[in-house]
């Protein structure tokens, strides 16, 4: 039966912020360099949020493609809750001027440097996410995600990845780093054909093809993702 419910009072994420306890809403948005106990900041609804997302979105990917290979909805998973997209989703939020204005009643003069970085913005929205979750649980949460992710689930679906960027964000989480290296480079000048490894450590993730260099490590990269960790994605 089709659900009768109006797009309107769908639950949102600004609005499931709005609702949260004071004392919650604040810890959302306190950063661990500020005073106080560090478990008081925002890292621990962080961690939790991170799960949240991760779910919500693979769970909506698997509805979205039941035929899609685990492969494919692994990248498209890591591509649309990657740092660079969280911290899209929470600039469209205006999540950084909620940590202002709470710096700003705490006496600190550092909230807006701190607001101005990708990595911060990307916090609060897993921050949030995770308040939320324990604040209403994971369907209403996942409404609000999925709507939340909108553009970065249409990119992903449609196949708009920067696979580098994808491939370092997740080595980065397990405190490593990537590298790209020239395997060959054959052809005449008008029709050059490069080949790049994907290196992490010394060890070889993937190789690519492609007729420039740039593309030769997006493939490669996209190649690396396939033996990259990037958790079960199983869809039952």
């Amino acid at each position: 039966m089709p659900s009768t419910t109006s797009p309107s009072a769908l639950p949102d994420l600004l609005s499931l912020i709005d609702a949260l306890s004071p004392a919650r809403r604040e810890r959302v948005f306190r950063h661990s360099s500020w005073p106080g106990p560090r478990v008081d900041s925002y890292e621990r609804l962080e961690f939790l949020g991170d799960a949240v997302l991760g779910l919500a979105i693979a769970d909506e990917l698997c509805r979205r493609f039941p035929d899609a290979a685990e492969g494919v909805l692994a990248r498209q998973r890591a591509q649309v809750v990657s740092r660079a997209s969280c911290a899209r989703v929470a600039g469209e939020l205006r999540l950084g001027q909620r940590l202002v204005a709470l710096g700003d009643e705490l006496g600190r003069d550092d909230a807006g440097l701190l607001a101005a970085q990708g990595s911060v913005l990307a916090a609060l929205v897993e921050s949030a996410i995770g308040a939320i979750f324990l604040t209403v649980g994971f369907a209403s949460t996942a409404i609000a995600v999925v709507a939340a992710f909108t553009s970065p689930l249409a990119e992903a679906a449609s196949g708009t990845v920067d696979h580098k960027t994808t491939l370092q964000e997740i080595v980065q989480r397990q405190g490593r780093s990537v590298r790209y290296a020239v395997v060959s480079d054959i052809g005449p000048p008008h029709a050059r054909q490069f080949t790049s490894a994907a290196l992490v450590g010394d060890r070889e993730l993937g190789r690519g093809v492609g007729v420039s260099k740039k593309a030769s490590e997006q493939s490669a990269a996209r190649a690396a993702l396939d033996t990259v960790n990037t958790g079960d994605t199983s869809c039952t």
